[in-house]
């Protein structure tokens, strides 16, 4: 079982934006931060995440919670399962009453397989030489714990004289079980071996190239509980603080092409795990709120990866440009070379990616004849329909050029005005909800507010009133209200103005009922009328909040 103060100072240790933003992205919103649901399907965001009380909830689906609730929900984890993840998402080490977990037992795996893999590159020559002649230094080498893994038969030995569990080092990815399901074999054999780090710096895999002309020339470790392609890039635990400091993160295709970048001063490199970029990296690359630089080789694959990338990121609304790097070179070839300035002229001069999508859609149609002319245009429209309509209005006049057509094509030149929100509150619900929200900040007030109103004032809001009178701190309704930040918290003087102007109001509204009914004796209508009219409302106006009568 794992420590119960260990579960706290993890808890303490972690923040909910940096937990949450790891697995969606989210975008400031005030105080909070906004995004689309993951646990239902929404086109406006309803999921906010409140800093200031380490919490989330969905307005849409009701979910609601902290930290570790959400990865609950998310990965479909058990409470230990979470608290684990978690754990290893932040390399914080867990505490236990006994035994141990399979996370730490993964990550005790891959850290010594890690170390035999250095210690095996010094002792091939092979290998060695060819980063050498890859103009890798040695200091590079070190940095990255560039490694090397022999023949399958000794990487089985080691884990076995290591005491490494066989189903623990599968589990981590490093062996699998054979297909007849008689013992086990190694993943990467006769590689150079490159780890992978999250960004907290805990390892999780391991990247393989082949030094003898395998047709794989890259293999990554499989999708395990630590290692999740979709969400890590190589080097970010190295690169991140120049990403913060500079304000720019340079994407790049390959693992040696991160350790040139790096070697070559340009520390704000990283790479994907041999896939494109996905959404689900956005919320790693929006942490720092970096210019997006997509470094990519100039052949035919390259520029395919480049345009589906820069297409995603400015659709997401990222800034950022793209460096396709000639006469099929890569990165890392320049720089070995000591052409370090000319690859710093290029990210300087990176073509902006929404100008890049434009000109690489059009190359794409032959402009020439009519029908591909006009689907080029479909194209190009339904890019730009993706944009704001701010951005969309800036570049309508680029696309026009880039098709030989007149910005007239692409419909009125779009004006910007000012956003509204979603939906709307009436003034008596802002009343409701804005005291609501301050009894739950104020828990104090609670009594005054009882001696003027009675819950069924509250109409439809009169469950959240008594859910929160009956201290049911978790209701998710009160818990959505709480990081609704179209509520404001109230002092005492504001919530007895806000209580003033709604009793007034509850009552004009009485009086009309009272006069208008024909169920009430003429008697019992004649004094209400009378106690409303002279009495109670006069005595708010002056400002006197009116004890609440349930004979009225």
């Amino acid at each position: 079982m794992i420590d119960n103060s260990s579960i706290e100072s993890l808890k303490n240790s972690i923040d909910i934006v940096d937990v949450i933003g790891s697995f969606i992205e989210l975008r400031k919103a005030g105080a909070n931060y906004k995004a689309n649901c993951p646990f239902h399907g929404e086109k406006t965001p309803s999921f906010v995440v409140s800093p200031s009380k380490q919490i989330y909830h969905c307005f849409g689906c009701g979910v609601g919670g902290d930290s570790i609730k959400f990865v609950m929900e998310l990965e479909k984890l058990s409470y230990p399962e979470a608290i684990e993840k978690l754990a290893s998402m932040h390399n914080f080490s867990l505490t236990y009453t006994k035994g141990s977990s399979d996370y730490s037992d993964a990550k005790r795996v891959l850290e010594a397989i890690g170390q035999w893999y250095v210690k095996n590159l010094n002792q091939n020559t092979t290998a060695k030489q060819y980063l050498l002649d890859r103009g890798v230094s040695q200091s590079s080498i070190e940095r990255f714990e560039i490694g090397y893994v022999p023949a399958g038969q000794q990487v089985m030995q080691f884990l076995t004289s290591a005491l490494l569990p066989l189903p623990k080092a599968a589990e981590a990815g490093i062996i699998a079980q054979s297909e007849n399901g008689q013992g086990y074999y190694a993943r990467l054999v006769e590689r150079i071996t490159f780890p992978i780090y999250s960004a907290s710096a805990s390892i999780v895999g391991f990247g393989g190239r082949t030094i003898t002309n395998h047709p794989a020339k890259y293999i990554n470790s499989p999708q395990t509980k630590l290692f999740n392609k979709s969400r890590l890039l190589y080097g970010y635990h190295l690169a991140k603080e120049s990403i913060y400091k500079n304000k720019k993160i340079i994407i790049c295709e390959g693992y040696l092409d991160v350790v040139m970048f790096h070697q070559a001063g340009f520390t704000e490199a990283v790479a994907g795990m041999g896939t494109a970029l996905t959404t689900e990296h956005l919320p790693m690359l929006r942490k720092g709120d970096p210019k997006v630089i997509l470094a990519y080789d100039g052949d035919k694959a390259g520029v395919a990866a480049a345009l589906k990338a820069a297409q995603m990121l400015s659709t997401a609304g990222v800034d950022g440009g793209v460096v396709l790097f000639p006469d099929g070179q890569d990165p890392a070839d320049l720089i070995a070379k000591g052409q370090s300035e000319a690859v710093a002229k290029l990210l300087r001069e990176a073509k902006p990616l929404i100008p890049f999508v434009l000109e690489k859609i059009v190359e794409q149609y032959d402009l020439k004849d009519p029908r591909a002319k006009e689907a080029g245009f479909g194209a190009v429209k339904q890019y730009l329909d993706t944009m704001s309509p701010i951005i969309k209005d800036a570049y309508i006049p680029t696309a026009a050029t880039l098709l030989g057509l007149s910005p007239s094509f692409f419909g009125a030149q779009a004006k910007p005005e000012r956003a509204r929100d979603n939906f709307t509150q009436r003034r008596d619900d802002v009343a409701q909800l804005s005291i609501l929200k301050t009894l739950i900040e104020h828990p104090a007030y609670i009594d005054n507010v009882l001696a003027v109103l009675d819950v069924n004032m509250f109409g439809q809001y009169a469950g959240l009133f008594s859910a929160l009178i009956n201290g049911e701190h978790d209701n998710s309704g009160l818990v959505g209200l709480s990081v609704d930040e179209s509520f404001e918290v109230m002092d005492e003087a504001e919530l007895n103005n806000v209580l003033r102007n709604f009793l007034i109001k509850h009552y004009d509204m009485k009086l009309k009922n009272v006069a208008s009914s024909q169920q009430i004796p003429f008697e019992k209508k004649s004094y209400l009328i009378r106690k409303i009219r002279t009495d109670i409302i006069p005595r708010l106006k002056k400002g006197e909040l009116v004890a609440f009568d349930p004979n009225i």
